[in-house]
């Protein structure tokens, strides 16, 4: 309930989506639709990676869109209130800035959808208590591997550079 209600809290204050809000809610909102279906076992261990993969499809689907919505979610994360909002959607028009959010949409897209995959696969294949065991450990190890790609892709791109500063720039005069 907390993250539902932060989420409502910021709607109500801002009157626009946040994009994390929205991530959050809709995951929650998943996450009990899938709990209310019931079902196997097997079903049960697998739920939170089906959500897991249907962000990750969300991340594929929305590169046909003309901003993928990682681009979103980093602004929502980084650019608070609506100067830094305002300062995040200038960068889009600089050189190479749209590829580092398309290239980072379609990693973590097919990381998140493959994640999924692997988890299901764990889930159908291993006794339960192993899968319990160790489906944490790879599922951190997934996530930590697709951090590494992020910060390393993004350390070797200028227009990243354009990024990073806006999120640092500071929202109020000194």
């Amino acid at each position: 309930m907390p993250p539902l209600l932060w989420s409502a809290y910021e709607l109500i204050k801002t009157r626009r989506l946040d994009a994390i809000a929205l991530t959050v809610t809709g995951s929650i909102l998943l996450t009990v639709v899938a709990t209310a279906l019931g079902g196997s076992a097997r079903l049960i261990q697998v739920r939170d990676a089906l959500v897991t993969g249907a962000v990750g499809v969300v991340f594929l689907a929305t590169l046909l869109l003309p901003r993928p919505f990682i681009f979103y979610l980093a602004r929502a994360a980084m650019a608070r209130g609506a100067e830094g909002a305002a300062a995040y959607e200038q960068i889009w028009g600089q050189p190479g800035v749209p590829e580092v959010f398309r290239w980072l949409s379609l990693v973590w897209g097919l990381g998140l959808v493959g994640q999924t995959a692997t988890m299901c696969w764990l889930a159908w294949v291993w006794p339960i208590p192993r899968y319990l065991l160790l489906s944490p450990f790879i599922s951190a190890g997934i996530f930590g591997l697709l951090m590494l790609a992020s910060l390393g892709y993004i350390a070797r791109r200028p227009a990243a550079r354009a990024i990073i500063a806006v999120s640092r720039r500071p929202i109020l005069p000194p």
